[in-house]
This record gives C-alpha cells, structure tokens and sequence, in this order.
C-alpha cells in the first residue's frame, strides 16, 4: 500500500546532528546571542510558548504501523495496519502481549490499553475521528468487515459502550480516507466511486444514524484521491485536502471547501499547494482547525515541491502562514499557541532554522508557533503561488525517532493527536530518543513530565596557557527540549564551578565558548565543562588537555 508519501532510499539514516553554522565567544556574564529561530522550550522566555517535554512516557506498543489517531476525553484511538499491542518496555512476543486487529484504544493520561475497545478489521485502517459531541469515533479505510460483520470502508463506533454500531454500515466502493463528522452527518473522502450502489466521486455524506446517502451533498474530487477533511466552526462548510486539481469541477488545487447545506463550493482563496507539473506535484495530508483558523500538512513529490505546513482562516480561506520546510509532514496538531507535526523535515531554512545536509539528515518532530512571526527566509518553492509570504517560528522541541521499516516507506511516525497537557505520536519509529518505543509514544508539558531528557554531552575543552592565564575553547552542546543552556567551568577534579556561561544553542547552531581562568594556582592542570539546563539535567564532558601554568 503507497500511503501519504513518497517511498523513499532505505539508505536514509535516523537522525544525526549537523555541523556547528555559527561561531563566536562569551566570557563570564556575556549577553546572550539571538537565534535564527525562536528559542521556547520546556521552560520558556516570557512571551514565547511553552512546548511539550522531550521525555517519552510509558505507553503500549504495537506491531506494525499506525495511521491515524483520534482523542476522545481521556481516551486515544488508534488505527493502522497491525496485529499486536504490548505494554512498554516489552520485546514482541512478551506475554501480556495480546491481538489488536488494526484498531486499539489507549489512556492518554497512563499510557495503559483500554481493554473494553477491542475489535478487528480485516483490512488497514486510514483515518478515524470523532463526533463533535465525543460520543461516536468513525473510523474509515480499507476494510470490508469489523469484527467479522460487514462494514465496507467505514464505521461507527459508541465511545460510552465502545461498541460497533450495527446500524450504521455505509457500503463504500473503494478505500476511506477522509472523515469529518457532525452529530448527524458524516463526510468523508477517498478514492472511490460509489456509496451504497450510487455514484459518488471521491466525496460522499451520510446520515449518522444509519450511514444512509445524503444525496443533496454530491461535490467531486475530480481527478485524484481525497486525504483530509475537516469541518469549519458553525459547520457551515468542510475542508477537503487532497491530491486533487479541481474541486466540483473548478480549479482548486490540493485544498478547497464546500458548504454542508448542498456541496457546493465555498469561498477559499488561498494556494498553499502548487500547481501539478508532469509528475511533480504537491498535497494536503491532513487538516485540522482550531478557533477560525485551519492547520494543513502537505507532501511534495519533486525537488522542493511544497512539503510543510499551512494555516488559513476558516471562513474564506485567507493565507495566515505557510512555512516552506522541506521533508514531508504527515500530520499536524494545533494546540493553543504552539502546533505540532510529524514529518521528516530535512531543510527548514524557510523558518530560519536548519539547513539542508549533505548526506540529508531528517527531524521527525516538530514544534512551531500557531500565529505568524515573521517572512520567508528562503527562496520559493517549486511552481509556488507564494514569496517572502507570512511564516511561523520553529519551537525547540526535537524528540528524536528512528526510521521504521514496516511500510518500506523509511519513515516515522505518521500521525500526532492529544489535548493541552499530554500529545501522543503513532507511527512506525522502533525507538525513541534511543530506547526501544514501537509505533507509539507520549509526552507530556512539564508540569508531568519526569523532565530527565538532559544536554548531549559537550566537547572536551581545548586549553591553552599563556602570560600566567589559561584560556579555554569549547563547542556548545544542544539539548532536545531547552534552547537557553548554561555552561558551567571546572578545574582538575573540582566540583565547583570557577565560571558560568549562558548560551541558547541548537543542533545546527552551535557556537564555540571561550573562557579565560586567571586564578589557577601554579602547575599541572585539567578543565571539564558542565552543561545544565533549566531544569537541572546536566552532563558533563571529557576533561582537557593538561597545561602547566
């Protein structure tokens, strides 16, 4: 199965860190040197928002892969092509591991299976969502049965009982993946051609008590599949995002909307997704609004075709930002001021963050500011409709996910969900900042966090003596979870700091520190650096080279 992105090389390797771009000194009480990009972390600068921890929480793994993630209340649910679910910190075949068919449920607050929700499909599950009023979970995709009864493509589930719901069974032609949902009314997109024996074309509506067609909603996707849809506030219209170059027959290319009253088009005048070229083209994964503002993920297939994200007023479509990241993102998530989304972003230089690597280096997670801060840093897109165009900044939030295998597509996760406190990423990582985590993970805001993810260690030191003073260089560490770090000098075997630095730094910008020892007593000596970070995590680096004073 080809899911939202391109298969790419198994040559592409989990993540490592760039060379250091920029240089510079500080002494003792030095000011700080801004970044390019924004410096909110874990423990923020006023003003800036805070993100989540980089910490992964205990949560239960599965077997293959996970597409699509909704949360209800406490509750996450969960769809994609596997079979098994274990508790963390296991291996596969461990024995509390148990079946889960596709579709599973989990507690976003513990991490812990919810054992009421267990169902199968036997076919892979693209999308599921739920209802406005959280009492109903529709999942869509690729199956034709639940549970052993037929349910072709799309289904209901009861939250309150987690229940299938018998009386809601549309029969949809071909695969499901797109769903919005009211609390009567279900729209949902794809690449099919028909819905309960009548034509439809790629987007249909049915009644939510019995999956019945809507039949005075007949938009059509006309010439490529649809991936996304949400609805818009007052659910006047929904949002479609796909692959598409026309919408009810006029030319929208990638995102457009259409009222739920009859199907026809809305307003929308934004065009974050380039036009087709050949075989060169650009779509919507995945939408999602929050307030009157609607989020969209993007994947570009060619050299810089339109991979990152987008955010449009929901009433009219008017362009708020649109960072031009490149590595495409999979699924985004607004949460207050701070958004998040998966990907495998390799170039950022859009947002004035990092750069392309040779050989390319991938950032699986992503953090950024819901509201605009600034312009496009870099040049244009290929075949974009935008330049120097309003874009966000990059938050210091960098989890780090290794690539998985399951799909042969050598990516990681696929899909972010959550509330303001707990955010949960599914996908198909095997680990999670190095330690054994499959297809799913949790973080949390700091409040309940363990707050243990520390700086990588920093360099040793080079010293130098000269005229009764020992001066000493050093490259500034990163940490995954905190730009603002202070470094901490110690001499021989001290403890005790003989001098503190502070210093913002990130994995592709990390300047060289200098500092100046006039009190050394005389003879043979040694100096190490500590890092901490605001939080109190610290490490430590190899010591010097020795001088004698």
């Amino acid at each position: 199965m080809r899911a939202h992105t391109r298969p790419v090389p198994s040559t592409r390797r989990p993540w490592r860190s760039a060379a250091a771009l920029a240089a510079g000194t500080a002494l003792v009480g030095a000011a700080l040197v801004p970044m390019d990009a924004a410096t909110a972390d874990t423990a923020p600068a006023s003003g800036t928002p805070a993100t989540m921890s980089a910490d992964p929480l205990p949560t239960w793994q599965v077997d293959g892969v996970v597409w699509s993630m909704a949360t209800v209340g406490d509750t996450v649910y969960v769809t994609g092509n596997f079979t098994k679910a274990r508790p963390p910190g296991t291996k596969p075949g461990d024995k509390k591991q148990v079946a889960r068919q596709n579709l599973l449920a989990f507690s976003l607050s513990t991490g812990n299976l919810v054992t009421t929700f267990n169902h199968k499909l036997n076919g892979q599950g693209l999308r599921v969502v739920a209802s406005p009023d959280g009492k109903r979970v529709y999942v869509g995709g690729e199956f034709t049965t639940v549970d052993g009864k037929a349910h072709s493509r799309l289904a209901a589930f009861d939250t309150k009982t987690g229940k299938l719901v018998d009386a809601f069974k549309p029969v949809v032609s071909n695969k499901v993946r797109g769903i919005a949902a009211t609390n009567s009314a279900v729209y949902f997109g794809g690449n099919f051609f028909s819905v309960n024996g009548k034509p439809r074309t790629r987007l249909a509506a049915v009644k939510a008590a019995n999956g019945a067609n809507i039949d005075t909603w007949r938009p059509t996707a006309d010439d490529d599949e649809v991936f996304a849809l949400a609805l818009t506030p007052g659910e006047k219209t929904v949002v479609v995002g796909g692959r598409f170059q026309k919408l009810d027959g006029q030319d929208k290319v990638g995102v457009g909307a259409v009222y739920t009253a009859n199907g026809s088009l809305a307003p929308w005048s934004s065009r974050p997704v380039p036009s087709r070229q050949g075989t060169k083209f650009s779509y919507v994964t995945d939408l999602h609004v929050q307030g009157d503002t609607v989020y969209g993920a993007a994947d570009g297939e060619g050299y810089h075709w339109y991979d990152g994200r987008f955010a449009a007023k929901a009433s009219g479509g008017d362009l708020v930002w649109l960072d031009n990241c490149y590595g495409a993102t999979y699924s985004i998530l607004p949460l207050g001021k701070a958004v998040y989304s998966v990907s495998h972003a390799h170039d950022c230089s859009s947002l004035g963050a990092f750069k392309d690597t040779t050989p390319e280096t991938y950032h699986r997670t992503l953090a950024e500011t819901a509201a605009p801060t600034g312009r496009d840093q870099a040049e244009p897109g290929s075949n974009s409709n935008y330049s120097k165009q309003p874009v966000p900044s990059l938050l210091h939030w960098f989890p780090t996910l290794a690539m998985g295998t399951f799909t042969k597509q050598f990516q990681a996760a696929w899909a972010v969900t959550g509330n303001a406190n707990t955010i949960a990423l599914g996908g198909e990582f095997p680990s999670v900042n190095g330690k054994p985590q499959q297809g799913l993970v949790r973080f949390a805001i700091r409040a309940k966090a363990p707050n243990k993810t520390g700086p990588a260690r920093p360099s040793a030191p080079r010293a130098y003596a000269s005229g009764g003073k020992v001066s000493l260089r050093w490259t500034a560490t990163w940490d995954m979870d905190n730009a603002n770090l202070t470094y901490e000098v110690l001499r021989d075997n001290g403890t005790k700091a003989i001098g503190t630095l502070a210093k913002p730094s990130n994995f592709w910008a990390m300047p060289t520190l200098s500092f100046t020892d006039t009190s050394a007593p005389r003879g043979r000596h040694t100096y190490k650096i500590r890092v901490k970070d605001p939080l109190g995590n610290t490490s430590t680096s190899a010591a010097s080279n020795t001088v004698y004073r």
